[in-house]
C-alpha cells in the first residue's frame, strides 16, 4: 500500500509540471522507424521493435510470453489489442533484425532505459534537482527524454536523437556506460528507498506504458520531461573509461579465409566447416559436470530482495554453461522461486519473474562474465586461485622460477625498446588494461595496441611453461 500511495504521489508531482504521454505515442515516438507490413528490407535499414505480452488464452497455463513485431502500420490497432490494460508486457529500448529480441540480434538501441525501484515524493525531488545538473558534481544525471511511473519506482527513458548501431563492441561499451550511469542514478536515501542497487542488461525488457502493472494493479504512465539525447550528452556524465567510443566501430578482420585455416585452425574448423557461428562455450561440463550450476543454486540463501529475479535469471545462464536440461532447469527454478518469494521486499515475487527469467536459456549468454553476474545479483564469487596464490602473487613466484630456470629467456630476441618498456610494464602489472599501459608507459595508442595482445599471451604462456617446474 505505501508503494501504491507513493506511485500516486509520483503522478501528481508529473501531472502539475509535465505533459502525459499515450502509450501508442509514446512507442512511436522511440521507434519511428520500424517497418511496415508487407514490406521486406533486405538490407536491415529498419529494424524493428519486438514486445512480449500474455495473451488471455495463456492465462493459467504454463507458456511463456508470446513475441510481437512492432509495425508502423498497424502498431495503433496492435497497441489496443495486445497491450493496452495488458497486465503482463514488456519492451526494451532496442530494434532488432527478425522477429527475436535476442542480444545478438539486436541491431540498434533507440533508448537506454533504466530501472529506478522504490522512489517515492521525497526521491522524486532529489532526482529533478540533480537531472540536467553539470555533469561534474557528484551523482548528477542527464535531463531523461521521459518519465514512466511503473507502480513500485521509475523507468528513466533516455531516447536518441539518432540510434546507436550495435556493433559488438559498442554492445559492450553501451553496457559499461549503463552500469556507471545506473550508480550515479541510484542512491540509498537519496533517489530510492532501497540499499541495493540493481544493474540490469541493456537489452532488458521494461513493462509498457498503458499496460497495467498487476502487482499493485496500477496502469504505467509516460510524461515527457526533456528531448532526445546524444551520445555524447550521456557520455559526459560518466567516468572517462566507461565511456562508449562509437568513432572506434566494429572491424571486420582482413585475414582472408587461407590465413585464418593457418592461423587459426581450430576456429576455421568450428565456424567456417562446421557453421557454428556462435561463440565458442567453455567447456565448463567437461571439467566438472553440474558442479558449478549446483554451487549456485546454494547461494540462495545469500540474495537480498532487489536481486531475487536476478539470481533465477543468473541460474538458468549458469544451467546454460553447464549444459543442464531444461526439465531439470525448470524443476530446480520453480523450487528456487518457492524460497525467494520469502525473502522481505515491498516487491512481490511472481510466476511472472519465474518464466521472464526462463528467456535467458540461450546460447547467447554462454559466455556471460562472472563481473556481470556479480553486478547483477550482488553476491560475491571467489575467483580461482593458483595453488593457493592470487594472480600477482603467482605472477611474480613464476618470474623468480624462470629467472632461476632460464635467466637468459629474455635475451637476443631482439624486441624493440618500446616493446620492451612495454613488456615490463604488463609483466609488472599483470592486471592492466590497454588504457593503463598507455598511462604506466607514457607510449601512444597505436603503439600499445600493436604490442598488447602479443605480450598478454606470451606472458600466458611464461606462465603456463614454468607453472609444472617441480617444488611449485
Amino acid at each position: 500500500m505505501a508503494l501504491l500511495n507513493s506511485y500516486y504521489d509520483i503522478i501528481s508531482m508529473l501531472e502539475s509540471q509535465y505533459a502525459e504521454v499515450s502509450g501508442f505515442d509514446f512507442y512511436q515516438f522511440i521507434f519511428p522507424e520500424n517497418e511496415e507490413s508487407g514490406k521486406l528490407y533486405t538490407d536491415f535499414s529498419h529494424p524493428n521493435a519486438v514486445y512480449l505480452y500474455q495473451d488471455g488464452n495463456d492465462i493459467g497455463r504454463n507458456r511463456r510470453l508470446r513475441r510481437r513485431i512492432m509495425l508502423a502500420d498497424t502498431w495503433e490497432n496492435d497497441y489496443v489489442e495486445y497491450v493496452e490494460g495488458n497486465s503482463m508486457t514488456l519492451c526494451s529500448g532496442l530494434s532488432y533484425r527478425g522477429r527475436r529480441n535476442r542480444l545478438e540480434d539486436a541491431q540498434r538501441m533507440n533508448a537506454l532505459i533504466f530501472d529506478l525501484d522504490g522512489v517515492g515524493e521525497h526521491e522524486l525531488r532529489n532526482l529533478f534537482l540533480r537531472f540536467g545538473a553539470p555533469a561534474g558534481r557528484i551523482r548528477t544525471m542527464p535531463m531523461p527524454t521521459f518519465l514512466v511511473a511503473s507502480g513500485g519506482g521509475l523507468h528513466v527513458y533516455y531516447v536518441f536523437e539518432q540510434p546507436i548501431d550495435l556493433f559488438p563492441n559498442i554492445k559492450l561499451q553501451l553496457k559499461t556506460l549503463k552500469y556507471d550511469l545506473t550508480f550515479r542514478l541510484w542512491q540509498y536515501k537519496a533517489t530510492s528507498m532501497n540499499k541495493e542497487i540493481q544493474y540490469q542488461s541493456i537489452n532488458q525488457g521494461f513493462r509498457m506504458v498503458g499496460s497495467t502493472n498487476a502487482k499493485y494493479g496500477n496502469t504505467l504512465r509516460a510524461f515527457q520531461i526533456g528531448d532526445k539525447v546524444t551520445l555524447e550528452y550521456l557520455n559526459g556524465y560518466a567516468e572517462i573509461t566507461n565511456r562508449v567510443d562509437i568513432a572506434r566501430p566494429f572491424r571486420p578482420s582482413r585475414m582472408t579465409r587461407a590465413e585464418a585455416r593457418e592461423a587459426y585452425p581450430e576456429w576455421y574448423q568450428r565456424v567456417v566447416v562446421e557453421r557454428q557461428r556462435q561463440k565458442k562455450k567453455w567447456d565448463i561440463k567437461g571439467k566438472q559436470g553440474y558442479a558449478l550450476y549446483e554451487w549456485w543454486l546454494r547461494q540462495a540463501s545469500k540474495v537480498k530482495g532487489g536481486h531475487r529475479y536476478y539470481f533465477m535469471m543468473c541460474l538458468v545462464i549458469y544451467a546454460c554453461k553447464c549444459d543442464v536440461p531444461k526439465e531439470k532447469l525448470e524443476r530446480d527454478l520453480y523450487d528456487v522461486y518457492e524460497e525467494l518469494r520469502f525473502v522481505e521486499h515491498e516487491n512481490p515475487l511472481t510466476m511472472e519473474d519465474v518464466w521472464s527469467a526462463l528467456e535467458t536459456y540461450d546460447r547467447a549468454y554462454y559466455n556471460f562474465t562472472i563481473a556481470d553476474i556479480e553486478k547483477l545479483t550482488d553476491i560475491r564469487i571467489e575467483r580461482n586461485k593458483r595453488n593457493g596464490r592470487k594472480q600477482i602473487q603467482h605472477m611474480e613466484v613464476m618470474r623468480a622460477v624462470q629467472r632461476v630456470v632460464n635467466p637468459e629467456w629474455r635475451q637476443g630476441n631482439g624486441r624493440p625498446s618500446a616493446e620492451r618498456e612495454i613488456w615490463k610494464y604488463m609483466e609488472e602489472h599483470p592486471k592492466a588494461r590497454k588504457i593503463d599501459v598507455i598511462r604506466g608507459t607514457g607510449f601512444s595508442k597505436p603503439t600499445v595496441y600493436k604490442y598488447y595482445d602479443k605480450i598478454r599471451q606470451d606472458l600466458f604462456e611464461m606462465l603456463a611453461q614454468t607453472d609444472g617446474q617441480k617444488g611449485i
